[in-house]
């Protein structure tokens, strides 16, 4: 299975750097100079590796240099690129509160009492904060918003969610009384 590490918002000047959206708990290991990227390209592209000439922060972000992205044509053709790793090279945490992505995707989610909701597709990261999307019984898809008040409860074998009301309801998302 693919885990995102980052991804390429834009270029940076006009030298080929790239700002990356951080996606990883260990950018200094995954962004270390020498490190080789696979990347999947926007649109389709395809994948391609790219090895790491220069990472560094600035304005709190990062900005990356590649072998071969020299200029900011070829950094603004990237726009969009994943950069991937396997996640079987993740060491599963020691913290029992802190889980990656991949490690929540298939895990049953129910009721606090026990009413089966569905199972977690994917872990969404927003704007305004996580989302877990989860696949219900009848194949639809629930947003949950990933916090403590709604989700008491996580493990790698079960989510418990405490939903305020209508969250779960698909009447209520188009305004039906």
């Amino acid at each position: 299975m693919d885990l995102v590490v980052g991804r390429v918002v834009k270029s940076h000047g006009i030298r080929g750097e790239l700002v990356v959206d951080v996606r990883t708990d260990n950018p200094d290991l995954r962004f270390a100079r020498g490190s080789v990227l696979r990347g999947r390209l926007p649109r389709g592209g395809g994948e391609r590796d790219f090895t790491v000439t220069a990472a560094r922060e600035h304005s709190g972000r990062l900005l990356v240099s590649l072998d071969g992205v020299a200029s900011r044509d070829a950094a603004d053709a990237l726009r969009g690129t994943l950069f991937l790793i396997d996640s079987s090279l993740v060491e599963p945490s020691d913290d029992p509160d802190e889980f990656y992505d991949h490690e929540l995707e298939g895990v049953p989610v129910q009721l606090t009492d026990g009413t089966e909701v569905g199972v977690v597709e994917s872990v969404l990261h927003m704007p305004g904060g996580e989302l877990l999307a989860v696949r219900t019984p009848d194949k639809r898809e629930v947003l949950i918003p990933f916090v403590r008040e709604i989700v008491p409860t996580v493990t790698r074998e079960l989510i418990v969610i405490d939903p305020p009301e209508g969250l779960l309801d698909p009447d209520s998302a188009d305004g039906a009384q």
